[in-house]
């Protein structure tokens, strides 16, 4: 019972700052045409996941709704790796069923490969909505000089 009251303690709180932010963004993103970002995701709890991924979700479809073009990439690191393969006793269906409705919107989604080696993670079955990449921080590097703005997601 304290678990669900703080997880809905957790989620009345993120909407409210959800709500806070897209009456201010207007303002802040009004000469904006085009919105880039990169998502560096390493949280491995299932249900903290599973809202942050509906908030990036959210973003997104705000953006779209300002016509602001959002292009959106999201980099699993680190322990966010056992939720994405589907042998693994940590996967999420939940958050498997989000990362295909999202990549249908449009969203892209990219694993660190030296994660999913260290963390032990079988490669054979990540989720095929999900590129593969040799080094997570060099292609966030890249999406950075690319003029991706940087979200930590941890």
């Amino acid at each position: 019972m304290k678990t669900k009251l703080v997880a809905l303690i957790i989620v009345i709180s993120l909407v409210s700052a959800i709500c806070t932010v897209s009456a201010q963004s207007n303002e802040a993103m009004s000469a904006v045409k085009s919105a880039k970002a990169m998502f560096d995701f390493r949280i491995n709890e299932p249900k903290s996941a599973a809202v942050h991924m509906d908030v990036i979700q959210q973003t997104y479809a705000d953006l779209k709704a300002m016509k602001k073009k959002p292009v959106f990439v999201v980099v699993f690191m680190g322990p966010s790796v056992k939720l994405l393969s589907k042998n693994n006793p940590e996967f999420s269906p939940e958050i498997a069923n989000m990362i295909s409705t999202m990549a249908r919107e449009g969203i892209k989604f990219e694993i660190c490969m030296i994660a999913v080696r260290i963390l032990d993670v079988d490669p054979l079955f990540i989720l095929p909505e999900i590129k593969k990449v040799d080094n997570g921080w060099v292609s966030e590097i890249g999406y950075q000089h690319k003029g991706y703005s940087l979200v930590p997601v941890y």
